[in-house]
């Protein structure tokens, strides 16, 4: 078995697709077919259920075998290779992150700043917005790693719990009634034209904190991106439900950030595509993640 085929064989499993795989490796699809065709033969084993033209690419039970000793296979040949690599030869290429807004973005930004000293011809790229948006464009190769605020449905991806937590609360002007308070609780948000992230599963999460029925709540707007809800606190449209240190509240700024008693937190997570081929610039940005979790996790 080739390298270059197992390659070949984990890209089909990724997009579920035979065409859309060789779109990705651009190749074209007969030659892609050929080569599976051949890897089945040389194995004496049916590895893939082929489906209709519009049907999704599944396993055999020994295609389920050969992907993982292939994960196996490319991660130890990748690992091996960049372990080789001259220290004075330059890594290069694209890395492209997603997330929602979050102050768990300056864990990233670090290990961005740490990598340029070492590989300053790294280019970085970002992309933002809720978690369903950034899911999408990893699904679809668009986004390398995804920074997701719990909860947030990430079952389908590798992930890593990264070692920071963000803090839930109400964004209001400085002149309105509940700003000389030190916590918001539940009852106090009765009554108030509020704003609210459009993500479904935060909905869920805030109606466990509120404990009663948030259908009697004013929920008076939605929002994807925390600048523009808090353009609208600002104008006096309503409070905004948010995660703190995304608005600046200090100085002379006319909102104020106060946070929910009882405590709520979520917790942040670093996620990218299961069986991913990832380029050298992305295999030591993951390194480095990994070596940031491993050295915060708890012991």
């Amino acid at each position: 078995m080739e390298l270059r085929v197992l390659r070949y064989f984990l890209a089909v499993v990724r997009e579920e697709s035979i065409t859309a795989a060789a779109e990705t490796l651009h190749i074209t699809q007969p030659t892609l077919s050929r080569q599976l065709m051949e890897l089945e033969e040389e194995l004496g084993a049916q590895l893939l259920i082929r489906g209709g033209r519009s049907q999704k690419i599944a396993l055999t039970e020994k295609g389920m075998l050969l992907r993982r000793r292939a994960e196996e296979l490319v991660e130890l040949a990748d690992k091996t290779r960049l372990e080789l690599d001259s220290g004075d030869e330059e890594i290069t290429g694209d890395i492209t992150i997603g997330g929602g807004e979050t102050d768990a973005m300056r864990l990233i930004a670090r290990i961005a700043v740490e990598l340029r000293r070492q590989y300053p011809a790294i280019r970085y790229h970002l992309y933002s917005g809720n978690a369903e948006d950034v899911s999408e464009r990893m699904e679809k190769g668009l986004v390398d790693f995804g920074v997701f605020v719990e909860p947030a449905e990430i079952g389908k991806f590798e992930c890593l719990r990264l070692p920071a937590a963000d803090t839930w609360g109400l964004l209001v002007r400085r002149d309105h009634p509940l700003a000389a308070r030190k916590t918001v609780r539940p009852a106090d948000l009765r009554g108030l034209p509020l704003l609210f992230s459009r993500q479904r599963l935060v909905s869920k999460s805030f109606a466990d904190w509120y404990g009663g029925d948030a259908a009697e709540l004013d929920l008076a707007a939605t929002y994807n991106l925390v600048f523009n809800a808090s353009l609208m606190v600002d104008e006096g449209f309503g409070c905004a439900v948010v995660l703190d240190k995304l608005v600046n509240t200090a100085g002379r700024s006319s909102l104020r950030f106060i946070p929910f008693e009882p405590k709520a937190e979520s917790s942040l997570t670093i996620a990218w595509k299961k069986y991913q081929v990832f380029s050298r610039a992305s295999q030591v940005f993951l390194q480095r993640v990994r070596a940031m979790c491993s050295q915060d996790s708890p012991a």
